[in-house]
């Protein structure tokens, strides 16, 4: 059975897959630094030839010390997933623009999806997103019980030379 990496790695024309973990240190920690460690990377960037692929773990209202910010404050939440999101593609050369595909996870959808479409829907506005990311939105649980949101991104962008036609 052929994997998806290995169909990716043929289209690119990649002899290898280089892949290695993403961070972002000035917005968030690693999880593996938590007081009781989270066994993940918060991105991981694979390359195949001249293209690159992030994907960047569920991402929350995280400080750079691992605690929880804006509790309570579904909104702010949304933000600081945002910016936390928005840190782990600079640090890879990549924007919002580069996103394909997110997965959204309220804790509870009913009460909350109208604002995280609002917000959601602003924050795109001001990236100038044009085709939108690919979506879903679901309700879960999730892992601290203070956290409102939680957003995971796949990105894909050319390098190397191929980046600047």
């Amino acid at each position: 059975m052929i994997s998806i990496p290995d169909v990716l790695a043929a289209v690119a024309g990649a002899t290898s897959i280089k892949k290695r973990a993403v961070c972002a240190p000035r917005a968030l920690n690693e999880a593996f630094d938590y007081e009781r460690p989270s066994s993940f990377s918060r991105a991981l960037r694979l390359d195949f030839g001249n293209i690159a692929v992030v994907l960047i773990s569920g991402t929350a209202s995280i400080g750079a010390d691992g605690e929880t910010l804006h509790v309570g404050d579904f909104r702010a939440q949304m933000r600081r997933t945002f910016d936390n999101i928005t840190a782990l593609l600079e640090a890879e050369g990549a924007t919002w623009k580069d996103i394909v595909r997110t997965t959204c996870y309220l804790r509870d959808i009913e009460r909350d999806y109208a604002a995280f479409n609002e917000e959601r829907t602003a924050f795109y506005a001001e990236q100038d997103l044009d085709p939108l990311p690919a979506s879903t939105g679901i309700q879960a649980i999730l892992c601290r019980p203070d956290l409102l949101v939680e957003i995971e991104a796949i990105a894909v962008f050319r390098i190397g030379e191929a980046a600047r036609e």
